[in-house]
């Protein structure tokens, strides 16, 4: 257990029960795809053959095709939730579910990446620069880093950042070395209000952040980093040079807690007993096979898109962080706006913020606020009697 503000508690550990469950709304069925977690591949089975976006897709799908049949519960509403890469795959199944004629009513994606493209800073690909500004400023903001009028209200600052970022920094990303000095210069002065680097930082990087420089950038003074996960927690690196990180302090914030505490849940509380270490985050199931998205950016939204058009009944619901720097809220803005949905489905498809990190239930206003959120989005999805 610990603060309200999510931050780190000092070992040994307590497990406390969750107000904000769940289980009010509904019953849970926990899933560990192959290789992750409890879950192994079944004796003389190639785990390689789930270690696939599509081999992925199809197998958590055959899981779930499996319980509604062994348990009787075809007939029941069906939810999916999924956070981070695990929305990558909740939305992805909602597309091979419905190709199943499993139908579902609604779908949460908590810290969410659909589209690659606008994470990936990679060479060629200016989105990311764009979209994770807005992070940076709420980051900058959290940590004093702005002045003038953007020192005062979170919401003001990275409304301006929203409003920049889409418009006059989208625009001069977009003409590249046909941008002038002047222009880049005024396009640098206003990055560096925004972001809380120095002008010449910016300048020096073409305009172009990476999260890793911005998160050793924006406290080198001090001789701290920023977290990945959550931009408000600070690490400690051997030396304050270098362009990158040492670790990412909002990680290493939450592993031994919920290591320690899942392992002794399922054994004490499930009654649940294995050798087997549980994989948290774990690098088993590389090489990971991106298929048919293989030298493209995977993008499961469309198949989302399609989900949300042929089941006009269901409803998805975003939940985001303001200082998650992994997979930042203006992002998931942009996907949701880059749906193409028709006007008649817009309002099934919503966006919950919290000022927290990408773990966001982490502090604990926002868990029970976004728990209000799925109450929500299940009383709205489910028919009426």
């Amino acid at each position: 257990m610990g603060s309200a503000e999510g931050i780190q508690p000092a070992p040994p550990y307590h497990l406390v029960d969750n107000e904000a469950t769940a289980l009010t709304m509904s019953d849970i069925v926990f899933i560990d795809p192959v290789t992750t977690g409890f879950s192994r591949q079944a004796p003389g089975e190639n785990p390689a053959q789930f270690h696939s976006v599509d081999g992925d897709l199809q197998s958590v799908a055959d899981f779930i095709r499996l319980y509604l049949t062994r348990f009787d519960r075809w007939a029941s509403p069906k939810f999916l939730a999924g956070e981070s890469y695990g929305t990558t795959r909740a939305a992805g199944l909602s597309q091979v579910l419905l190709q199943r004629g499993i139908y579902l009513n609604g779908i949460t994606l908590l810290s969410s990446v659909l589209n690659f493209a606008t994470i990936n800073f990679a060479v060629g690909n200016d989105l990311p620069y764009i979209l994770f500004l807005p992070t940076y400023t709420a980051t900058a903001w959290y940590h004093k880093k702005l002045s003038g009028d953007l020192a005062g209200d979170l919401k003001t600052a990275v409304d301006e950042a929203r409003h920049f970022a889409e418009g006059e920094y989208a625009a001069a990303l977009m003409k590249g070395d046909k941008l002038s000095q002047q222009e880049t210069t005024a396009v640098a002065q206003h990055l560096a209000r925004l972001t809380g680097l120095s002008q010449q930082f910016v300048e020096e990087s073409n305009l172009r952040i990476s999260m890793s420089r911005f998160s050793k950038e924006l406290l080198r003074d001090q001789r701290r980093t920023v977290g990945r996960y959550d931009g408000r927690l600070e690490g400690i690196d051997i030396d304050a040079a270098g362009e990158r990180s040492e670790y990412d302090p909002s990680y290493a914030a939450v592993l031994g807690v919920y290591t320690a505490m899942f392992n002794r849940y399922v054994r004490d509380e499930l009654d649940y007993s294995s050798d087997l270490p549980y994989e948290i985050l774990t690098g088993r199931v590389q090489p990971w096979s991106y298929g048919t998205a293989q030298n493209r950016y995977l993008n499961v939204a469309e198949g989302m898109r399609e989900a949300l058009t042929q089941n006009p009944a269901m409803h998805v619901l975003f939940g985001a962080g303001y200082y998650d720097l992994a997979t930042p809220f203006f992002a998931a803005e942009y996907t949701v706006n880059h749906l193409e949905l028709d006007p008649t489905l817009r309002s099934h498809v919503n966006i919950y913020y919290c000022d927290a990190g990408h773990m966001l239930y982490m502090k604990k206003a926002c868990l029970d606020s976004f728990h209000q959120a799925m109450a929500n989005l299940y009383s709205t999805a489910l028919p009426t009697p």
